[in-house]
């Protein structure tokens, strides 16, 4: 039996696990005017002669290009997704959209006085970030996801931007501010009350319920998945838009699984979702 496991251990050593890697990187802004991280993960045996899917995968508020890394170690949960095939072999882009001081450095996915990370995230980002790693490019090989205050920003590129996205799937999703969840209109004018702002000008609750019949159509174009906590003070909202989009005939799934606000939650998520964007990319 020793000499059995002696044997497996050292074909192991000479036939390592598939492994793929998280690339650091950087992009310049005109919009912005100053230098955007990212950090990129690339998928064992990343060939830029090969064209592969993108996911684009948006952090939440305090947070930054880092954390779906440290925190939630999405590299470990694609290789295993990738090795076992329950996901596509993809590029998964993590852009930088804020930072832990919360109050005095701008954080969001939307356009605000001071931060055109909207324009950027479209203009720049998507075209250069596609064209240097081989990925993208139409709708059926592009996915967007995320979580919290990227959940949310997630949804609304994908209601802006039907045409560009085969399937979003929003994580405990900041949907809309009108119950004040950030920002109160006695708050101090910081960074911290415009992302509030901003995600109230941008409900994905109010886009449902303005839609004319054309851009239901469109919408319904893309694969949707909203999952949230039991516990999670976001709750209400992310069961608020299952129900409007399925009474306007677009069809989403909707998970609520036991869990709070927390890493633990979106760990799990990930394994669902990455699975989830390879069943609707173009084949």
């Amino acid at each position: 039996m020793k000499k059995l496991l002696l044997l497996v251990l050292s074909a192991l050593a000479f036939f390592p696990l598939q492994a793929g890697i998280i690339v650091k990187d950087s992009l310049y802004s005109n919009i912005l005017h100053s230098k955007v991280k990212y950090n990129v993960y690339l998928p064992d045996g990343y060939d830029a002669s090969c064209h592969y899917p993108v996911v684009y995968l948006l952090h939440g508020l305090s947070d930054d290009y880092d954390s779906w890394k440290t925190k939630g170690r999405m590299d470990l949960v694609a290789d295993e997704l990738i090795r076992s095939g329950e996901a596509a072999s993809m590029v998964v882009i993590m852009p930088n959209a804020g930072g832990p001081d919360i109050h005095h450095t701008w954080n969001g996915y939307f356009n605000m006085p001071g931060w055109k990370y909207e324009d950027f995230f479209f203009q720049e980002l998507i075209p250069s970030a596609e064209k240097k790693y081989s990925c993208g490019g139409s709708k059926g090989k592009r996915a967007v996801m995320g979580l919290s205050m990227g959940g949310g920003g997630s949804v609304v590129y994908a209601q802006k931007h039907p045409d560009m996205f085969s399937s979003c799937y929003a994580m405990s999703a900041w949907l809309d501010n009108q119950y004040d969840e950030v920002g109160t209109q006695n708050s101090p004018k910081d960074c911290l009350y415009y992302v509030g702002k901003a995600v109230r000008e941008n409900s994905a609750l109010d886009f449902i319920a303005n839609a004319d019949e054309k851009t239901l159509e469109a919408l319904r174009t893309v694969a949707w998945f909203i999952d949230c906590g039991d516990d999670d003070f976001l709750f209400d909202l992310s069961v608020a838009l299952h129900q409007k989009m399925r009474r306007s005939g677009i069809k989403s799934e909707l998970r609520i699984r036991d869990g709070v606000h927390n890493w633990e939650y979106w760990h799990l998520a990930l394994r669902l979702s990455l699975p989830f964007a390879t069943r609707n990319f173009e084949r």
